[in-house]
């Protein structure tokens, strides 16, 4: 296999925690789990707590979470994770069949609810559904990042081109003050803002990014 080749094995592999009390359950959807071939299982755990600590370590693409543990519940167990990875996709594994507890589920971010027992063929269903919409929200979000970086590349050019031509008018404002929003603007662009503020004496605005000036290094 080719480095190029390997490498693209790799990026579509799923990378599945599985979180719950009960070893039986534990064994069984593991064994489901290789009947899958591009799941990779990264952590198998016994609680919520276990499950938070290893979702920050070994960072599962997807998570099959019973809800009834012990030390901390599956939903809260969620919450937590959720909070801090949000791209991870969190399907609920339990005995509960009540609507209420589905609703809940929802509520803190599950994207799936398997009922147990499960068959292989219900999980391979729910893990190829759960992947797909990963996946899709993943391709928005590159597309959306790399829209925002041609974005930037095309500003800059414009900023360098009003530079050389000193222009302060209101398309040179605006490029500047779009520039200035980001955290990491360059302070050329900063201090062309400020001259164009001064020119044309908006003195509040001036006072706001002085401030900001003060803090570069």
């Amino acid at each position: 296999m080719s480095d190029q080749t390997q490498t693209a094995h790799q990026a579509q592999r799923l990378r599945v925690m599985v979180a719950d009390d009960v070893t039986e359950t534990r064994r069984s959807t593991r064994l489901m789990l290789t009947l899958i071939p591009n799941v990779e299982i990264v952590a198998i755990v016994k609680n919520g707590r276990e499950a938070v600590e290893a979702a920050r370590q070994h960072k599962p693409d997807i998570a099959l979470m019973d809800i009834n543990m012990p030390q901390m519940n599956g939903l809260r167990a969620i919450e937590i994770m959720l909070t801090e990875r949000p791209d991870m996709a969190c399907v609920i594994i339990s005995a509960e069949r009540d609507t209420e507890t589905l609703l809940e589920a929802m509520a803190v971010g599950a994207r799936g609810y398997l009922t147990k027992p499960f068959t292989s063929e219900q999980l391979i269903e729910t893990v190829g559904r759960v992947s797909r919409s990963l996946n899709a929200s993943r391709t928005r979000a590159e597309q959306a990042s790399n829209l925002r970086r041609q974005r930037d590349i095309y500003l800059v050019e414009l900023a360098n081109e009003y530079v050389k031509q000193r222009r302060t008018d209101d398309k040179a404002l605006l490029v500047y003050e779009e520039l200035a929003a980001r955290p990491d603007c360059e302070l050329q662009w900063l201090m062309s803002l400020a001259m164009i503020y001064v020119l044309r004496k908006e003195w509040g605005k001036l006072k706001l990014l002085a401030a900001r000036l003060d803090g570069q290094p």
